[in-house]
């Protein structure tokens, strides 16, 4: 349904090392920046774009909106939930757990204050 999700960011570099953290611990590679100066991720035909606002105005996190990261196992969750809060980012809600489908689920705010979920599918 998606082609890409982009959000907004007021400092790519501190952006690009928290995703390229994040990623890497998903197996991921890190983003690269395009000629428009976005920085882009590709994952498991999955984007996620990174960029400065074009309208000039500083970004801004959405209130209500949560990205959800696809994750293969239990311990790529908790090296995502580990290098995120190494680079810059924050923990928030519950620690890593499993929920009551059987997902295991961490939660954290990228740099900007962009919430995030890395999860791994649900078991039942």
């Amino acid at each position: 349904m998606f082609t890409h999700v982009m959000i907004g960011s007021n400092d790519l570099e501190q952006a690009r090392g928290f995703y390229d953290a994040t990623f890497a611990a998903l197996g991921g590679k890190p983003g690269e920046m395009d000629a428009r100066g976005r920085l882009i991720y590709v994952h498991e035909g999955g984007r996620l774009m990174i960029t400065k606002p074009i309208n000039g105005t500083p970004a801004t996190a959405a209130n209500g909106g949560t990205i959800g990261i696809a994750a293969a196992t239990h311990d790529h969750v908790l090296a995502w939930h580990a290098a995120g809060t190494a680079h810059g980012g924050t923990a928030i809600e519950s620690p890593p757990a499993e929920r009551p489908n059987g997902s295991f689920v961490a939660y954290l705010r990228d740099p900007d204050g962009n919430k995030l979920t890395a999860r791994t599918h649900s078991t039942k």
